[in-house]
């Protein structure tokens, strides 16, 4: 059987099997040679996610995933006190339930290559006429995402993997080093553009490259 490589996450991952999507695009990376399982599901945090761990990752399995990505944040650094509050979950308790998954992945399979995703930037602006398209004059006032707050996250995030020796993608700070990335990267403020897809997949695919999981040196 072909070794499998499972992408858990939010929205983002979720919509990761769309034409140009980051997921579809890692799944021609290593089509004949793995089998890219996508489990994202919109809107949830890393709280609500650890409710599915144990049911995507049993600890019995005979055969548990080569690689996983853990794509979380963008919802968990949703604001207190504006319309999206509910998915806030504090940055501790965020960093604590990464490290949580890693730790079940890592009992499931030592030998499993575990990457932390960060969360992308965020453009307020982009959130902020996201809103307006869909919802006029009764659209939110203040951004419920900051870009800001994305980085105090996604400086977590980074700084787990480095404490549990493990690799990360800091995608927060990888877009930002573009010119005009709010429009070129992210399609509503928040969500990946086809562009924004396609570095996420750049990274995704040189991180496997670098450990153990490069697509060119599999066999057929």
């Amino acid at each position: 059987m072909r070794p499998q490589i499972v992408l858990f996450g939010d929205s983002i991952t979720e919509q990761s099997l769309r034409s140009g999507g980051w997921g579809s695009s890692l799944a021609n990376t290593y089509s004949r040679k793995a089998d890219v399982l996508v489990r994202g599901y919109g809107g949830y945090n890393t709280r609500w996610a650890l409710f599915l761990l144990t049911h995507i990752f049993p600890l019995d399995s005979t055969k548990p995933p080569a690689a996983t990505t853990i794509f979380f944040g963008a919802n968990d650094a949703a604001l207190l006190g504006r319309n999206s509050e509910r998915q806030h979950v504090p940055v501790e308790e965020y960093k604590e339930n990464l490290k949580k998954m890693v730790l079940h992945l890592k009992e499931c399979s030592p030998a499993m290559l575990v990457v932390l995703i960060t969360p992308p930037p965020v453009d307020e602006e982009g959130r902020k006429d996201y809103a307006k398209s869909l919802y006029g004059e009764k659209a939110m006032q203040f951004p419920e995402r900051t870009n800001e707050m994305a980085g105090v996250y996604a400086r977590q995030c980074v700084e787990l993997a480095k404490d549990l020796g493990i690799r990360s993608i800091d995608l927060w700070s990888k877009m930002q080093g573009t010119d005009g990335w709010q429009k070129k990267f992210l399609s509503d403020g928040l969500h990946l553009t086809s562009e924004g897809n396609a570095v996420v997949h750049e990274e995704v695919a040189r991180v496997f490259s670098e450990a153990w999981l490069s697509a060119a040196d599999m066999p057929i």
